[in-house]
């Protein structure tokens, strides 16, 4: 990772909106990125393991971690942009290091986007939080590679909340435009076939994907909509086709 992908060189550059810290941004991020490593489930998870000492293998002797607290307020301020950098910067190296030069499915470059909920709560929220009566959460839409080889994420968008200028939260599908927009001006005409969920079945997203160069899969299941225009086109008589 640190060679190839130069992640200590992303992780450097990265900053948050704290007022004098004890700890640097790369300094409270590198435990999280090591618990991401390990898989683990919660940030509980990661809590007991500062505390328990469980890295002390990994750092050097009278290293101070930041513990669970700092963390989460970093991670209330950091600096997103800088973050998606370094995501840009390892899916093009894995470009360059020729990765996918197979593809991922039968020669073609394929992606998937999807929605994630990230976290929520009835008690807490900030200015950017997504509302729903109560409840105050964040989410986000991701866009990874699918098929053969590794599965990279190539990006991530959040949607934007009500301000003053958009009463409504942005929906995921907006938050998708600006995503796919996005990665295809970072690594143009790299990907072949877009695929999405039935939330996508309109010309506005088709007609999108096609002005980028991009083919189009949607997956519709249980869509009644759909059948029933199946049903209507199977009573048609024979189309005249003007030459």
């Amino acid at each position: 990772m640190k060679n190839v992908f130069d992640i200590d060189v992303g992780m450097r550059r990265l900053s948050d909106g704290r007022v004098n810290p004890t700890y640097k941004t790369n300094q409270v991020i590198l435990p999280l990125l090591l618990g991401f490593l390990l898989q683990i489930e919660c940030m509980n998870e990661l809590k007991y393991m500062l505390k328990g000492n469980e890295f002390r293998n990994v750092f050097r002797r009278g290293s101070r971690l930041p513990q669970i607290d700092t963390i989460r307020d970093t991670l209330k301020v950091i600096d997103l942009e800088k973050l998606k950098a370094i995501l840009i910067h390892i899916f093009k190296n894995a470009i360059k290091n020729k990765v996918f030069r197979n593809g991922t499915i039968d020669g073609y470059m394929v992606a998937t986007i999807d929605g994630s909920g990230l976290f929520g709560s009835y008690e807490k929220s900030c200015s950017k939080c997504l509302t729903k009566e109560d409840y105050h959460h964040h989410s986000s839409v991701i866009m990874f590679t699918v098929g053969d080889g590794p599965k990279r994420v190539v990006g991530l968008e959040l949607p934007q909340a009500a301000n003053k200028e958009n009463e409504n939260h942005e929906g995921e599908m907006n938050t998708a435009k600006r995503l796919i927009t996005d990665v295809s001006k970072a690594c143009p005409n790299l990907f072949d076939i877009i695929v999405y969920d039935a939330l996508a079945c309109h010309s506005k997203w088709i007609n999108h994907l096609l002005d980028l160069g991009l083919d189009v899969v949607i997956r519709a299941k249980k869509n009644n909509s759909i059948k029933r225009v199946k049903r209507l086109a199977n009573k048609l008589g024979p189309v005249a086709v003007s030459k």
